[in-house]
């Protein structure tokens, strides 16, 4: 009896694609660690007897490979919910996986058209918490407009946020508990995805619920590629790009080498040179009609989201801004707004009491921040502002010394993101402020002009003398050991996701004070909550990296510039690393 912890891993396909089964299998076998007894499951209709027992031979004490035929489980299934005739092919046998094997936790599907190059047993092991699945990013979503406007705009899923099916690592006991089957039965009563099929429902019923892995996981042959070879783990011929097909096919050489090592060789050597340019010109139209049916169905007036959504319009103005960052990230406009601010009044010496010496400026603030907090948390109440996380708290609470904080700019609500951010860190007897416009001051209107002109707020001004007032006050906080929140990108660009280049000016104020820099991060993903512009609310991470000091051997310009570039590194490192993909801007790159 096989004392080792059994990892499941799941095929789907039919007699005809089975030999490729093989192959990926045989490269499974041949990285995976030894460590662990792997069930492989091949889920089927169709596969003969004959062959099903000479792919068991396959099998050893690490390996038991079994053959399940699932036309017993559908007919079952078809007892108590209207399945229709989809499920005769097999890219939706991965929805049964769940329902079909109570007995699994966790299981890994894959893709029969794969190279596993790394350990299958390291991807099993990754903590999926309450993700419904493990995921990398689909890079024709990410990469070709056409499709990712298609996600976009019929599922409403930012195509940065659309993941890959062929590789999976499932949360099956999230699966049954939260009825993912029947609600992708349901589905098929709503909409009809014809693009990617079983990949749009999934994405759909999944959507918030992915645990993001590294895309060496799912490396698509597909467009670039943004890592080393070296880096692969599994390798996946997406579409068209199969080595059976075309001799060039990109990274091929690794299904060669494995292919030559099973049974299945010289029958998959003959598919090759089987295959016809006829055959070659049938792929090039089928992927020319498929982008046409994603502008096609990105363009209808009756696609998933209208549907859903019907009475909820996404706003026009929301919209435009969305359109003018791209137009402004393509330009390299990083540093200007997108939004137009009030008209902006000068901002004169006497009308700003930047570190609230008289009471009234004291009783004003502490009525802003009552009804501040009472707004907050009546948002959060409503799932109209969410915090999913804090991570690294601890960087906050052992600051001895007053500090820049500097955070991504994105939002009006990251400041109150920031400001319970420092509530949370427990450092209450220093006071926490927040450089902001001089319009935003003197200029806004209602209930936000309170906030902005009351909740510790430092102005800057086109005024000389008040900018002089600014800087000794600045100066003042940060001796006497408080916190300054500064957005040293300057522009604010709504639910922008990417860092952007600093300014320096808050490195100024770190080094001319001696004082650290704590630099944090604000990562977002779509809840399941509209807003009232027709967009999804985003729950937001907040991450504190390691503070950032001054070095007292480097000269103040020196300084300024190294601060600013660790404050940058560590802003990028967190983005690629939470959204599992390389920083890119538009067409100019800074």
């Amino acid at each position: 009896m096989n004392q080792k912890k059994s990892i499941p891993v799941f095929f789907a396909c039919d007699n005809a694609f089975v030999k490729y089964t093989v192959v990926s299998l045989h490269s499974i076998m041949s990285n995976a660690s030894k460590e662990y007894h792997y069930k492989i499951h091949i889920l089927h209709n169709d596969i003969t007897e004959e062959l099903q027992n000479k792919i068991k031979t396959m099998g050893n004490e690490n390996f038991e490979i079994c053959f399940e035929n699932v036309m017993p489980y559908l007919e079952s299934v078809n007892k108590r919910l209207p399945i229709r005739d989809y499920y005769s092919n097999t890219t939706y046998y991965r929805m049964f996986i769940a329902e079909m094997f109570p007995e699994y936790d966790k299981a890994i599907y894959i893709d029969s058209d794969t190279i596993v190059l790394g350990d299958i047993s390291e991807l099993y092991h990754k903590e999926l918490g309450d993700n419904y699945v493990g995921a990398a990013h689909e890079q024709a979503m990410v990469q070709v407009d056409a499709y990712g406007t298609y996600v976009e705009k019929v599922m409403g899923i930012d195509r940065n946020n659309y993941f890959n099916a062929g590789l999976l690592l499932i949360n099956c006991k999230a699966f049954r508990e939260n009825k993912i089957l029947e609600k992708f039965i349901a589905l098929l009563d709503v909409y009809n995805f014809v693009v990617t099929q079983d990949e749009d429902y999934l994405n759909v019923l999944c959507h918030n619920k992915v645990l993001w892995i590294e895309q060496q996981w799912n490396t698509e042959v597909f467009g670039e590629i943004a890592y080393e070879e070296s880096t692969f783990k599994v390798l996946h011929y997406i579409m068209v790009s199969k080595p059976w097909h075309y001799e060039d096919c990109r990274f091929g050489e690794y299904f060669w080498k494995y292919a030559k090592e099973t049974f299945v060789y010289e029958e998959i050597k003959q598919v090759l040179a089987d295959y016809t340019d006829e055959e070659r010109e049938r792929d090039r139209i089928s992927c020319d009609r498929l982008m046409q049916t994603a502008i096609y169905e990105a363009n209808k007036e009756e696609n998933y989201l209208n549907i859903i959504t019907k009475g909820t319009t996404k706003s026009k103005e929301r919209l435009q801004i969305v359109d003018k960052i791209a137009k402004f990230e393509r330009e390299g406009r990083f540093d200007e707004d997108v939004e137009e601010d009030p008209p902006s009044k000068e901002l004169l010496p006497d009308k700003v009491d930047y570190l609230q010496k008289k009471l009234s400026s004291r009783i004003k603030s502490k009525f802003a921040y009552a009804i501040a907090r009472k707004y907050v948390y009546n948002l959060m109440d409503e799932k109209k502002f969410i915090i999913k996380e804090i991570k690294g708290i601890e960087h906050y609470k052992n600051l001895k010394s007053g500090a820049i904080i500097t955070c991504n700019h994105f939002n009006a609500m990251d400041s109150f993101a920031m400001q319970l951010t420092y509530e949370a860190s427990g450092q209450k007897k220093r006071k926490f402020y927040r450089v902001i416009r001089e319009g935003n001051y003197t200029s806004f209107p209602g209930f936000y002009g309170i906030l902005m002109r009351n909740c510790h707020t430092f102005p800057l001004s086109s005024n000389k003398e008040t900018m002089k007032k600014f800087l000794k006050s600045m100066d003042q906080v940060l001796q006497e050991g408080h916190f300054m929140l500064i957005y040293p990108e300057q522009s604010m660009w709504w639910n922008y996701r990417k860092p952007k280049p600093l300014k320096k000016g808050g490195y100024t104020f770190a080094v001319k004070n001696n004082v650290p820099v704590l630099p944090c991060f604000i990562t977002m993903q779509d809840s399941d909550v509209l807003d009232d512009d027709g967009f999804y609310v985003q729950e937001y991470t907040i991450h504190i990296a390691e503070p950032i000091y001054p070095d007292k051997n480097k000269s103040r310009e020196a300084n300024i510039r190294d601060m600013m570039q660790k404050n940058f590194d560590v802003w990028k490192e967190i983005y690629e690393t939470t959204y599992h993909m390389p920083l890119e801007y538009g067409e100019k790159i800074v």
